[in-house]
């Protein structure tokens, strides 16, 4: 068995995905930064932003970023990004619950 194969088995899904498809190791890297990146401000969005200055935003941003970054390095080996679903899809569960509640308690009152 050679060196590249066994890594891509020890992959997990989206980063071998991501790296057997893609032309260049250096662009699969850079997606698969974008995609956590991505993820992880779409689930800060859901579950904790408030309503903030654009310097607080952009600070945030910069955080998020950096954060990213050292999750793309665990993602090759970790599941970081399949955990980033997971948890943007529980919150968008949880915010269904709450609009549908608030419209049921806003029609019987």
């Amino acid at each position: 068995m050679d060196e590249q194969a066994f890594v891509y088995d020890s992959m997990y899904p989206v980063a071998r995905i991501l790296y057997q498809n893609l032309p260049s190791f250096e662009m699969a890297g850079y997606a698969l930064f974008a995609v956590i990146f991505l993820l992880s401000a779409f689930v800060y969005k859901l579950g904790f932003a408030k309503k903030l200055s654009l310097g607080k935003n952009v600070a945030i941003g910069l955080f998020l970023a950096i954060g990213g970054l050292g999750l793309t390095f665990l993602a090759f080996f970790l599941p970081v990004v399949e955990g980033l679903v997971i948890a943007a899809l529980i919150l968008i569960l949880y915010k269904v619950r709450l609009w549908r509640e608030k419209r049921e308690n806003a029609v019987s009152h």
